[in-house]
């Protein structure tokens, strides 16, 4: 199945999963909001070859922003429509913010920025509670107009056709030009700072997207713990997993990497409880407490026999490749 095709497969598909099962489309909305995430990542990591590690903060800032916009306690109280685009342009804002000082840096020191930055947001949502709450989060939230799973549906398929837009673009062909080689880029006539900060800044934006129907989905912003290293690791494992640098890739990713989680794990924790195969006061028993560990050996198998991903590009498959011998 061609990359053009399984885009329209996986969107098609999901159109009609409230039709068939109603309790499968109610998981599938946080695989949404997370493939959206990842391919804000993907803009940094698989078109400009930038390792973020704080997309969870930008998710955070999303949140809290749509929260503060749209609860009552507030004297904005917007609109969904008009929240949602605020929320991505503060998003937009802190990517700017955070790439301005910062792009100048390269590989792990660049990542260990993002790694604090992440971090700072975090105790900055938890102590600055005279307008976040602190631990309590911002709630409640009025619910968004229409039905949530075809919303986010819709969402994630206008940020897949502005993705493979911005790909096939002269923008995404200097990304990409950027990621092979900095130095060559810039004696091509590219300006390698200006590119990074449009990705750091559109990337933010999507993560914010993300952070806002989160939030909008539970109606409450959350507590700032919920945007921890740990989302920035998922959404790291659904690129990698997926195929960096492929839209289509990432989509797989988010359902296998999310699905795994939300669908598999959950049916078979459910499964071995109700035969009493399992207690709910052993933590060590319960599949659900392994996933992290799971998750790091898919990732050392990953790297290992298919570091090009599931679904990888072309590009990406033929550089990982390119020194194996030729089979008969």
């Amino acid at each position: 199945m061609s990359k053009l095709k399984f885009h329209w497969a996986f969107l098609l598909i999901a159109a009609f999963i409230p039709a068939i099962s109603p309790h499968f489309a109610e998981l599938l909305r946080p695989i949404f909001v997370m493939a959206i995430l990842a391919l804000g990542l993907n803009i940094l990591t698989g078109f400009t070859g930038i390792l973020n590690l704080g997309v969870a903060a930008f998710m955070a800032v999303g949140a809290y922003s749509y929260a503060i916009l749209t609860c009552d306690i507030y004297p904005f109280q917007l609109n969904f429509g008009c929240a949602t685009g605020t929320t991505v342009l503060i998003g937009l804002l802190a990517g700017l913010a955070l790439g301005l000082p910062t792009i100048r840096l390269r590989g792990d020191y660049l990542a260990i920025v993002t790694l604090g930055f992440g971090e700072i947001v975090q105790d900055t949502l938890k102590n600055l509670d005279v307008i976040t709450k602190g631990t309590q989060g911002i709630n409640p939230l009025p619910p968004p107009p229409f039905s949530v799973y075809y919303l986010f549906l819709a969402f994630l398929t206008l940020v897949v056709l502005l993705n493979r837009n911005l790909q096939r673009s002269r923008i995404g062909r200097t990304w990409i030009a950027i990621r092979e080689d900095e130095l060559a880029a810039s004696c091509m006539g590219i300006n390698p700072m200006k590119m990074k900060l449009l990705a750091f800044s559109l990337g933010a934006a999507q993560c914010a997207l993300a952070g806002a129907l989160w939030a909008s989905y539970l109606g409450s912003s959350g507590e700032p713990g919920n945007y921890d290293f740990q989302v920035s690791i998922i959404a790291l494992c659904i690129v990698i997993v997926g195929g960096m640098g492929n839209i289509a890739g990432v989509l797989l990713g988010a359902l296998v990497v999310m699905g795994f989680n939300s669908i598999v794990l959950e049916t078979l924790t459910n499964f071995l409880k109700s035969h009493q195969i399992i207690s709910s006061s052993n933590v060590f028993t319960a599949p659900g407490n392994w996933k992290y560990l799971l998750f790091g050996l898919a990732l050392i198998l990953m790297m290992r026999f298919r570091p090009e991903g599931l679904l990888p590009s072309k590009q990406t498959k033929a550089e990982l490749h390119h020194h194996e011998p030729p089979k008969n």
